[in-house]
């Protein structure tokens, strides 16, 4: 076992310098020896170190991937493709942390991000970003890489992002003998993780570097910077590109990024700026989608021209009527694209767009790209005509400003698209069900209102095309699942005009329940941090409507129970206490001083309003401390809130 222990360690040492140092020691030869005596004594002991090299081969074929939930969220990237966009980012960051801030430059590379789990420094599973919070798990893949480590230092819990990359000479070199040739990096390292046969992903080759952490157990907080040294010195590969900048610096970091991602073998997209400070970037926080403290530069998209053959008119959940641009269909960026979008009668007018005219086409990481605009006309053009009436239903549209609309509720893409979106993943989360779904059911009469969907049967679904007994089966099980929504999640499913996800979110916290949000004023939908005068006038509007009441009600009847998770009555300093924290603490992160007055039974509001008792005015404290001055609601600072938590005990 001494033996098997020294080849181990030997063996991770000759890989840790030939895949990630790029720095070989020793030849092929006499690592090969030393791996063949490794898998001797393996097959003899029976035992198989977790850190061991030989775990790194690509087993037999899995039979799905296995769901599996991240310790810590997994954010996307706001992007700026523009110097005025990254100058209103840098704005946006000075604005809350000063003009001295140090910034993070990073390449991005445009590949496939996978998050990887260790704990008390071993390696555990490797997981796919999905939808930030839940992702597959694809450790059986990711152990055919050899650049990351099995073993670490780091003793608690830890997640660590990376993006899987597989560089453009292995690409080259592996459709030379491939059966069927890869169209680019991309899709190639994302059909190599995300394949059910970990020896097609071995035979792929892919790579991944590593650029952030996403949680450590230990409790520690650390910038950018310290971030990126964690990695190196815990033996992950890092890309050796990584700038340190101010202000005005980003700009030529930038540019320098730019011209030479050109001369790499790795695809890359663009570049990534971070806020470093850990403290600052706790302060700035994040939306539901993106971190504040960060944005993704990209490139000038690729672009080519094809001919515009016709122009389709589209009906959203909304009524609101999108043009589809049909191309001849045309490479861009490694994929074959025959649809393109225009966001409305105005935008094709403004971009010259005839029907049988040549245009311009631009990709940029969009599912459908985009026209940027007509670039020649013939003799056959034609002008692309505005409709007057609904395609689907032939009602007569109304014109909102450049949009035009569906009057008729009962549109049947109308019903459709406002299906799909209240069986989505954000929403009631159905699984099985789509909008194809959808239409066949309304095709049938079978489904006109959510309600509807309660009440099918195994009769209605056997007459649908396609839908077998454990089909049937299936989707019945995740309509009955879903009658336990979060609040927030039914908030968002219903389709309250101008309602996201964050805005669903704030106002199941703010309301608790769907019965007080029906009886919500402007007064106070506006009081909200997130809520404008046009989403309160649309929430308002919604719950005014006797068939939305009707329909909620139906729900309700039908079993459907939205949950609001309230915490029991803590008992504490703060208790009945409703808290905005405003301003930057010194000795508090904000997230640490929320979870401090929730434990001591306090309420955190993110906006000050008539029920709010209680303001913490931290240093540059802005409107939120004027607001509560006017409203004559109890200030204090940092060291009172500080002396209220000592007396606690």
């Amino acid at each position: 076992m001494n033996r098997q222990r020294e080849l181990t360690d030997i063996l991770n040492k000759w890989a840790y310098e030939y895949y990630v140092l790029d720095n070989p020691t020793v030849s092929d030869g006499e690592y090969d020896k030393l791996y063949d005596e490794l898998r001797k004594l393996e097959e003899q002991t029976g035992v198989v170190f977790p850190d061991s090299p030989t775990r790194r081969v690509g087993g037999e074929p899995i039979k799905a991937f296995e769901r599996h939930e991240h310790v810590a969220r997994l954010f996307s990237l706001d992007k700026a493709v523009t110097k005025e966009e990254l100058e209103a980012f840098v704005t946006r960051v000075e604005k809350a942390g000063g003009a001295d801030v140090d910034y993070t430059v990073e390449y991005k590379f445009d590949g496939l991000t996978v998050c990887l789990t260790y704990d008390n420094g071993e390696f555990i599973r490797a997981t796919t970003r999905g939808n930030g919070i839940v992702g597959e798990d694809v450790t059986a893949q990711v152990l055919t890489i050899k650049s990351f480590p099995l073993k670490i230092k780091y003793p608690h819990l830890l997640e660590v992002r990376g993006e899987a990359v597989i560089r453009l000479s292995v690409l080259e070199k592996y459709n030379q003998t491939a059966s069927e040739p890869l169209k680019n990096a991309r899709n190639a390292v994302a059909g190599a993780i995300r394949n059910l046969d970990p020896k097609i992903t071995a035979e792929r080759k892919p790579d991944i570097y590593f650029y952030d952490i996403n949680f450590m157990g230990g409790g520690e907080s650390l910038s950018q910077i310290e971030a990126h040294d964690f990695l190196i010195e815990q033996g992950f590969k890092v890309f050796p590109y990584f700038k340190i900048c101010k202000g005005k610096e980003l700009f030529s970091a930038i540019e320098e990024i730019e011209k030479g991602r050109k001369a790499l073998d790795v695809l890359t997209d663009g570049a990534v700026v971070k806020v470093s400070d850990d403290k600052l970037r706790d302060f700035m926080g994040a939306t539901d989608k993106f971190p504040r403290w960060a944005t993704a530069y990209k490139f000038e998209a690729e672009e080519v021209t094809t001919i515009l053959k016709e122009v389709i008119w589209q009906v959203g959940r909304t009524g609101k009527l999108t043009p589809l641009a049909l191309l001849e269909p045309v490479d861009l960026g490694g994929a074959t694209v025959s649809r393109a979008t225009l966001n409305n009668y105005g935008d094709i007018q403004r971009k010259n767009v005839k029907i049988g005219s040549r245009v311009l086409v631009r990709r940029s990481n969009e599912v459908i790209p985009e026209i940027l605009g007509a670039t020649e006309h013939f003799e056959k053009s034609q002008e692309v005509q505005k409709p007057r009436t609904c395609p689907a239903c032939n009602s007569i549209l109304d014109e909102v400003g450049a949009h035009l609309f569906c009057p008729n509720k009962s549109c049947e893409p109308r019903i459709a698209a406002k299906l799909d979106h209240f069986a989505s993943k954000n929403a009631m989360d159905i699984d099985g069900f789509s909008e194809s779904t959808a239409c066949a059911l309304i095709e049938r009469k079978q489904v006109r209102e959510f309600s509807d969907l309660y009440r099918l049967t195994e009769e209605d679904l056997k007459e649908l095309d396609g839908f077998k007994d454990k089909k049937i089966r299936n989707l019945l099980s995740a309509i009955e699942k879903s009658k336990r929504p979060t609040l927030d999640a039914f908030i968002y499913a219903i389709g309250v005009d101008g309602v996201g996800r964050v805005a669903a979110k704030d106002l199941a916290k703010t309301f608790k329940s769907i019965e007080k949000l029906k009886n919500a004023t402007m007064e106070e939908l506006v009081g909200m941090e997130n809520i404008g005068e046009i989403t309160a006038s649309g929430i308002t509007q919604y719950f005014s409507d006797e068939d939305n009441l009707k329909e909620i009600d139906d729900l309700f009847a039908l079993g459907v129970t939205p949950v609001w998770e309230e915490k029991g009555d803590i008992e504490g300093v703060f208790k009945g206490e409703s808290v905005v924290l405003t301003g930057t603490l010194k000795n508090f992160k904000r997230s640490e001083a929320q979870k401090l007055i929730e434990a001591q039974g306090g309420t955190c509001q993110s906006s000050v309003t008539s029920k709010t008792t209680l303001v913490i005015a931290g240093e540059e404290a802005g409107s939120k401390l004027e607001k509560a001055k006017k409203l004559g609601i109890k200030i204090i600072d940092e060291e009172s809130f500080s002396q209220i938590l000592e007396k606690k005990d």
